[in-house]
């Protein structure tokens, strides 16, 4: 059992950025993939990024590349989601999940372990 946690969240004004963190309390952590999601009201939880547990390879949605970058110490067990640019239709509660592998995964049901997610809201 992998559990994670979710942190660096708040309200941030257009342009600006943010870093979520996601700890996890389980070693190694360094055999799980991760990934982060999103969920806005009233939207389906939808991927924005994922990073291998070699940090070999990342992936991005279409959405958030160029923007966003998704990094991992192992040594810590956390992973990272560094937020530049940010615009108001970045507004969601933001998820970190686990899994074995998650290269090519963007589904929440690949999945197996998840965090409580963190807000973040910009504003215009």
């Amino acid at each position: 059992q992998v559990q994670l946690v979710e942190s660096g969240g708040g309200l941030v004004q257009a342009g600006g950025s943010l870093r979520l963190s996601c700890a996890a309390s389980r070693r190694p952590f360094s055999t799980y993939g991760v990934g982060w999601f999103r969920q806005a009201p009233g939207k389906e939880r939808e991927f924005v990024a994922s990073i291998t547990w070699s940090a070999s390879s990342t992936g991005y949605a279409d959405s958030v590349k160029g923007r966003f970058t998704i990094s991992r110490d192992n040594a810590k067990n956390t992973a990272y989601l560094q937020m530049n640019y940010l615009k108001p239709e970045d507004t969601a509660v933001y998820y970190c999940a686990a899994a074995p592998t998650v290269m090519g995964r963007t589904y929440p049901s690949q999945y197996a372990y998840w965090g409580q997610g963190t807000q973040v809201t910009v504003s215009s």
